[in-house]
């Protein structure tokens, strides 16, 4: 076993703080990486206290990963010693269910083995995340990255980055479309600049005034203040996709009016509360209400390189772990532009 360095937290109501466990000795198809960053995303928060049930503790939470190899196993064919990778939500899955076999692993039938907060195909062994020093994975659900990017930049596309791509493709957002981003936090940022990259035009409702010069920044053509519903109401049957990333209580009927007839409206972000749809927000228009996870591997590679070859990464704030407590809650506040990274070498 090799011993590891991290951060847990040990019940919903307690800070994360300095915790030692073990990883499994890498098999022939594993990946040892030496983890330089890891990203905070909200869901962190959510499953560190408990907000969504299940939660296993002690939890080492993180699941946007960059780091370097620091050993292959004797099969593995795709990662040599030195080379960056990444590591997202998912470390393993049954790889025989009909998802799998597609290269959907996250809508696996049978076990998905959650990067961290879930357990091993065995249901019994505790997976453990990135706010650690090392991270043992099989190279199937291993991810490759380019040098070029500046990684601390990279991690959050592990998440961020492939929850935004992910609808975006499948609905076949493209050049010529209009494209409406609620909220602009590190989902919407991301969404912003993913679909301005595929040539859409792309317009930001957000709550907040503060808030227009970054969403034209990273890319959206309009702004639109959205507490003021005349503002919603001028844009009534304007667009062809609507990517929902509030995680706060808020009308989704106002937004699903937006869209034209056949117009999808995609949610990434996942309130507390359930939301309230009507039926005529959706039958008028023939509209359609869905959502969306994160994408299967293949898909998560084919985002990476896209990001690599468009020179596109998240805007962030990197810092060290002993402020981990702090950026969570700042993260609550909307108190970061637009992720926070921790540098795992301060561990």
């Amino acid at each position: 076993m090799l011993p590891t360095r991290g951060y847990a937290t040990k019940g919903p109501t307690s800070g994360l703080e300095p915790f030692n466990f073990e990883r499994r000795e890498p098999g022939p198809h594993d990946v040892l990486i030496e983890i330089l960053y890891c990203g905070i995303c909200h869901s962190d928060i959510h499953q560190a206290r408990d907000e969504w049930g299940g939660a296993i503790y002690p939890m080492v939470p993180g699941h946007e990963i960059v780091g370097r190899v620091a050993r292959v196993g004797s099969q593995v064919k795709r990662f040599k010693v030195g080379e960056v990778a990444g590591v997202g939500t998912i470390v393993d899955s049954c790889r025989v269910c009909e998802s799998c076999k597609e290269g959907l692993e996250q809508y696996c039938a049978r076990h998905i083995a959650w990067t961290y907060n879930g357990t091993e195909q065995d249901e019994k062994t505790p997976t453990y995340g990135g706010y650690s020093s090392q991270i043992v994975v099989d190279e199937h659900y291993t991810l490759k990255i380019s040098p070029k990017l500046p990684l601390a930049n990279v991690a959050p596309l592990l998440c961020a980055g492939i929850t935004t791509y992910s609808p975006l493709r499948h609905f076949n957002v493209g050049p010529g479309q209009r494209v409406g981003i609620v909220g602009l936090g590190g989902l919407g940022h991301m969404a912003v600049k993913l679909a301005a990259s595929m040539g859409t035009e792309v317009t930001v409702f957000s709550t907040s005034k503060r808030k227009e010069q970054d969403a034209h920044r990273l890319g959206a053509h309009d702004f639109v203040v959205s507490l003021d519903p005349k503002n919603l109401d001028a844009l009534a049957n304007r667009f062809d996709f609507i990517l929902d990333a509030v995680s706060a209580p808020h009308d989704v009927n106002a937004y699903l009016n937006l869209l034209r007839r056949d117009g999808v409206m995609a949610m990434v972000g996942v309130p507390a509360r359930p939301l309230e749809v009507q039926a005529f927000s959706l039958i008028l228009k023939r509209r359609k209400l869905t959502g969306s996870g994160v994408g299967g591997i293949r898909e998560t590679q084919e985002m990476l390189d896209y990001c690599a070859e468009h020179n596109i990464t998240s805007d962030v704030e990197v810092i060290p772990i002993q402020q981990v407590n702090e950026a969570y809650e700042r993260t609550l506040k909307g108190d970061v532009r637009y992720r926070f990274v921790i540098d795992m070498k301060t561990l």
